[in-house]
């Protein structure tokens, strides 16, 4: 063979062999995190980009820092490079829809990720968050049958803090209405964040002149920021406080006592289920077609919408134990400085 054509048929071999690799790699799959303040959406990005690459795609993210504008420009740079299916954890709802609005128009589909973003076209995926919010009020409730009570609600941007609070409110409301429970405050938390929780509680306690006997906090952040308002007015376990998420700062302090609970939604889970779906949605399957898909319209605007709702569970110190064995946390962590005997699950 002339070394002329053996180059050009090197050339061909190579271009069949790279066409044939293309031809066998999973989509691109874009992910737009609201930001990565908490501690979980490092466990859910890690549990995503594993089912990803297992399924032979690419994984691509963006971190909007808590800022809805940026998210926007996110998600379009996510389609710019190339992202053929989107997660999509929504900072604000309602800022987010002309970037999914977008995406949907060209093709693209769009999974909203544990934060519903209210688009039939776009699939939902998340826990039962009115079950989690009736968690939390159950246990508080346990813990304290009544008296004057705080709401540390989530966001007002994102649809899970109304969830939440309606989820606790059937819970109490028949309290609330005997008289036994008194609302003493209540408040959203702006970007979920913990200081803008602490201002709230710390507002409260000065209304009520530290007359507060119980705390609905939506997540464990707010509840981190709630307890500190009342540690500096050496009330820190003495109120029992709500949270979810399993947070490993927040375990601990249900270890120590100065949490009451929080609801454990194994991340693992909810972001390997992600991507298989985004997956199985780029490679054409429609939305009704992915297994376990239920129909649902309990959002703000009705709309009719195609979920899956994957299971909570309600963590105290008597089940503390449950998120060691299964991994979520270590041992060492969830019962730093605790003293021995005192807590089942750290003997």
């Amino acid at each position: 063979m002339k070394p002329v054509v053996r180059i050009v048929a090197a050339m061909l071999l190579a271009g069949a062999a790279g066409s044939a690799l293309a031809q066998a790699k999973g989509p691109v799959i874009g992910v737009s995190w609201s930001n990565f303040q908490e501690e979980r959406w490092k466990t859910d990005e890690a549990a995503i980009k594993a089912a990803i690459e297992k399924a032979g795609g690419t994984y691509l993210s963006a971190d909007a820092q808590s800022n809805p504008t940026k998210q926007l420009s996110d998600v379009e740079s996510l389609i710019a490079r190339g992202a053929k299916a989107l997660i999509v954890l929504a900072q604000d709802a309602s800022a987010i829809r002309p970037a999914v609005d977008k995406a949907l128009n060209e093709g693209i589909p769009v999974v909203g990720y544990d934060r519903l973003i209210e688009n039939p076209k776009a699939f939902y995926l998340t826990f039962d968050n009115v079950e989690v919010g009736r968690m939390m009020a159950r246990e508080v409730q346990k813990a304290k049958p009544q008296g004057n009570y705080v709401f540390i609600k989530g966001s007002g941007a994102d649809p899970n803090a109304n969830f939440l609070f309606q989820g606790s409110m059937e819970v109490l409301k028949p309290a609330i209405d005997a008289g036994k429970i008194r609302n003493v405050g209540e408040a959203f938390t702006d970007g979920w964040l913990p200081a803008n929780a602490q201002r709230n509680m710390e507002q409260f306690l000065t209304r009520n002149n530290n007359k507060v006997d119980a705390v609905v906090a939506a997540n464990d952040g707010t509840a981190g920021g709630a307890i500190a308002a009342l540690a500096a007015q050496g009330m820190a376990g003495q109120v029992p406080v709500s949270g979810q998420d399993a947070d490993r700062a927040a375990l601990n302090r249900i270890a120590l006592g100065t949490q009451t609970m929080t609801v454990w939604k194994d991340a693992r889970t909810l972001g390997r289920s992600a991507a298989e779906i985004a997956i199985q949605l780029a490679g054409g399957k429609k939305l009704e077609e992915v297994p376990g898909a239920v129909k649902w319209n309990q959002g703000p605007s009705k709309a009719n919408m195609t979920a899956i709702f994957l299971k909570p569970v309600a963590v105290t110190r008597e089940n503390l134990g449950v998120v060691i064995e299964a991994g979520w946390a270590p041992k060492a962590a969830v019962c730093q400085g605790v003293p021995a005997g005192k807590v089942p699950a750290c003997n």
